[in-house]
């Protein structure tokens, strides 16, 4: 559920909260249960704390910023992915974007066959070494920081994956799941 605070000077506790507050007759009881709200609601909340952004469902932490490089775990012949941008951060001043499990970032390969080297393409990562909270509660976080090549459709380059795979990634991306040897 998504928590908002607010400052007593500002959140009057007798007007109805839509995300806590549930009518009840005449009286109104507070809970921490899911309310039924429509999905405008919910998308310009989610866009409001950043969550939509990142290109994830859930906000979760961002492992990898741009200029790290990582493991390529598909065969499609490269060996390091050097992450140069991602898709879908708006940005602040200053600020390195950063990207997470199941994101789509646009790299270079820097070790790997000569035809793929020195270009641009995409790529979805499928594992990072910081640890993330997903909303079980469960904090989560793999051995190595690893992407994948795809095209800008989602397809992967590769017809195989090495390691496991994020339940995120699998989540947004099905041909990468489908590939996937273990989703964790």
């Amino acid at each position: 559920m998504i928590q908002l605070w607010f400052s007593a000077s500002t959140y009057n506790t007798n007007t109805p909260h839509p995300l806590n507050d549930v009518y009840s007759g005449n009286s109104l009881t507070r809970t921490t249960q899911k309310s039924s709200l429509p999905l405008s609601t919910v998308a310009m909340v989610l866009d409001w704390i950043g969550a939509a952004a990142s290109g994830n469902k859930f906000r979760m932490t961002l492992g990898l910023p741009v200029g790290a490089v990582m493991n390529c775990a598909d065969n499609s012949g490269a060996k390091n992915l050097y992450i140069i941008s991602v898709k879908g951060i708006k940005g602040r001043l200053n600020k390195l974007p950063a990207g997470g499990v199941g994101d789509m970032v646009m790299a270079t390969v820097k070790k790997g066959k000569p035809e793929l080297r020195k270009k641009v393409m995409p790529a979805v990562i499928i594992r990072q070494r910081k640890a993330w909270r997903r909303r079980d509660g469960v904090f989560i976080y793999f051995e190595d920081n690893a992407g994948v090549i795809v095209n800008p459709k989602g397809e992967m380059k590769g017809s195989a994956i090495t390691g496991p795979v994020g339940k995120e990634c699998a989540d947004l991306w099905p041909r990468i799941a489908s590939c996937a040897g273990t989703v964790v």
